[in-house]
């Protein structure tokens, strides 16, 4: 019975965890980009999206890839204002780390691929309407 409760809890703090806004932590807003700037890393981002993240947030980083439907959270709409307004060291931390169902990729990729992948990101902003 005790192992049960225990199950249950831990089932319920994750469920809340997923269910929450994911935040990096403030330390992760002082990261500096030492990629910004740099156009070509947006092309080199953009295979690494391909291969590995299109299937969550789609091609276009909606969100929306073939796998999104049963994930929980839903994967972030890269193209959105609330990534958008993020530093890129919430990003890079993000990327970093992950969170389930996402994976962290500190071990998949290098520290330039992963600012590689910042940069792509960053290049999926929605255009501003009306200007």
């Amino acid at each position: 019975m005790i192992a049960v409760t225990g199950v249950l809890l831990l089932l319920s703090a994750v469920s809340i965890r997923q269910s929450s806004p994911w935040v990096a932590p403030a330390s992760a807003d002082t990261i500096q980009n030492p990629l910004a700037g740099n156009v070509a890393s947006i092309d080199s981002g953009k295979k690494i999206y391909t291969k590995y993240c299109v299937v969550c947030h789609g091609s276009k980083g909606m969100g929306d890839g073939i796998a999104a439907a049963g994930l929980n959270p839903k994967p972030a709409n890269h193209t959105s204002e609330a990534v958008q307004k993020q530093t890129d060291g919430a990003i890079y931390w993000k990327t970093t780390t992950g969170r389930p169902p996402m994976a962290g990729y500190a071990k998949t990729f290098n520290d330039t691929q992963r600012w590689q992948l910042v940069n792509y990101i960053r290049s999926l902003k929605a255009p501003d309407k009306g200007k």
